[in-house]
């Protein structure tokens, strides 16, 4: 038996795949927003929204948007690799269904692991009273799950942090000024919202956001 007859014997059964595409569609969604560097750049882009104070502007749906299209961007490196080493293989007959997505996973671990605190996996390891793993291939998806998104979180609320601190200074100084001018009765958002978004603008904000946030994925 040679070892074409052994791919076309491993194949998934048609109904098997059916079952199993509907699952990744059904799964697609939070992968894209667990497994990508979507969740980093939607919580930066939130705080951003958060710290100008301008309520529904940007609108959400806009926010979302772009922090899909530069997830698309980012993770662009990994998919061609997921192509390369995964699809086209299997579309070529070389791969069966099971072999292209174990293919298709290391791409996706190698971005997850390099973007992953080892405290955060370390801890996921310890909960399961699991032997910590040698190499990095050794990384089960399991633990590099979870872990990937405890960090992503732990490094978008660190840039948020510094995100708000310069729009808090103009809040605080702004009702400092209200206050020494006896004018407690002026809202101090109102006077501290056209000066945020004016030092905003000058400095290129959005420019300066996105570009950091290209940069913290290289």
């Amino acid at each position: 038996m040679n070892q074409l007859d052994l791919l076309e014997k491993a194949q998934l059964a048609p109904s098997l795949k059916i079952l199993l595409l509907l699952t990744l569609l059904g799964l697609l969604p939070a992968l894209v927003m667990t497994a990508t560097s979507f969740v980093r750049t939607v919580v930066v882009l939130s705080f951003v929204k958060q710290g100008l104070g301008t309520q529904q502007t940007p609108p959400s749906q806009v926010i979302i948007g772009l922090a899909i299209f530069i997830s698309i961007f980012t993770m662009e490196p990994t998919a061609m690799k997921m192509n390369e080493l995964a699809l086209q293989p299997y579309l070529r007959g070389e791969l069966t269904e099971v072999q292209a997505v174990e293919q298709a996973v290391k791409p996706l671990k190698q971005f997850m692991l390099r973007q992953t605190r080892e405290a955060d996996l370390r801890m996921f390891y310890d909960a399961t009273a699991t032997e910590l793993p040698q190499t990095p291939e050794d990384v089960s998806m399991r633990m590099a799950m979870p872990a990937f998104v405890i960090s992503e979180l732990t490094t978008a609320f660190q840039m948020g942090v510094m995100v708000l601190l310069p729009f808090l200074v103009v809040d605080i100084a702004v009702a400092s000024l209200l206050m020494s001018m006896g004018m407690m009765m002026v809202p101090p958002t109102m006077m501290s919202l056209p000066i945020k978004l004016v030092l905003f603008v000058l400095v290129d904000g959005w420019s300066l956001v996105v570009g950091s946030l290209l940069r913290s994925f290289a």
